[in-house]
């Protein structure tokens, strides 16, 4: 079975860095990730500069990258102004991720948006993207729980869903922002909204997990159990949303290609490409990442025995 493996961590990851990574360190890892195999990268964001500072190069990041065939370059989008300026670029991205979040305190957190303002932008937003030749999906944050406002009902769920394939958005995804969710949530939920509103190919949803509470490979295995065949993951483990109390690192990409590989999936990743670049992050941010293949090898990369063994 394939399974479509993308990863956020120049976005998703560096926007909550301390310090500001060079726009050249970050062409250079965005090509090395580009020849792994992954189907998605997440390069930029198009957000205002003194909000998010560590994305300020959205611009000379997209100018700069090579494009690989068959990777997928994306740039997150809070609403119709970053979906314009994005339309705008010299060399656009080849498709944009707007975001909403399924709570109303964390939408306004994240996007300075309620969601009567958020909702009334969707058609423009699709409009703008399709006029420029970009496709654009939508996430849904906080889809399995919020920070501010605990549980999120499914009713909620479903209806931005509804919302958002009705605005003719080319893709949803359904984000555990926070690392809130469970297996059996995941699961249960993930299974109600596939079987209201069937996916029109197999990377029409996409589910994105944090590992805060350590259940986030748990998880992907779920939104496989439920029908689900694309996931984002943050390369070393990078990332968490600054609008979110203790919202650790997404899930590690490495980590789950190693999993699914030794379960038999076809990620068509290049694990020791993929861990090339995820060792040399740690460098990068400068401090350790919680990645744990690139420290302990992949699973059957095996070792010479003690040397009493071996006279």
């Amino acid at each position: 079975m394939r399974i479509y493996v993308n990863d956020v961590a120049v976005r998703d990851g560096f926007q909550i860095e301390k310090s500001f990574v060079p726009t050249p360190t970050k062409v250079e890892l965005i090509n090395q990730l580009a020849r792994t195999g992954l189907h998605k990268i997440e390069v930029t964001s198009f957000v205002s500069p003194k909000a998010v500072p560590a994305l300020a190069d959205a611009n000379e990041v997209l100018s700069g990258i090579d494009r690989v065939p068959g990777v997928v370059y994306v740039a997150l989008v809070p609403n119709i102004r970053g979906t314009q300026n994005a339309a705008a670029t010299a060399r656009k991205p080849d498709e944009v991720n707007g975001v909403v979040s399924a709570s109303e305190t964390h939408n306004r957190a994240n996007i300075n948006r309620t969601h009567e303002q958020s909702i009334s932008e969707l058609a423009t937003m699709v409009k703008v993207a399709h006029e420029a030749g970009i496709k654009i999906t939508m996430s849904l944050s906080t889809t399995f729980g919020c920070p501010f406002e605990g549980h999120v009902s499914e009713d909620v769920v479903l209806d931005f869903v509804e919302r958002f394939r009705e605005a003719g958005f080319d893709g949803i995804s359904l984000a555990d922002t926070t690392g809130m969710a469970n297996p059996r949530q995941v699961r249960e939920l993930t299974r109600k909204v596939l079987d209201r509103f069937p996916p029109p190919n197999e990377t029409y949803y996409t589910l994105h997990f944090h590992n805060t509470r350590g259940m986030g490979l748990a998880n992907v295995v779920a939104g496989i159990e439920a029908g689900v065949r694309s996931f984002d993951g943050s390369v070393s483990g990078l990332g968490g949303c600054p609008f979110a109390p203790g919202a650790t690192g997404n899930i590690c990409t490495e980590d789950m290609v190693n999993m699914l590989e030794d379960m038999g999936f076809d990620t068509r990743v290049d694990l020791a490409k993929l861990l090339a670049v995820a060792r040399r992050i740690p460098a990068v941010v400068g401090h350790d990442t919680p990645g744990q293949v690139m420290k302990a090898g992949q699973t059957l990369e095996l070792h010479d025995p003690p040397e009493f063994l071996r006279t």
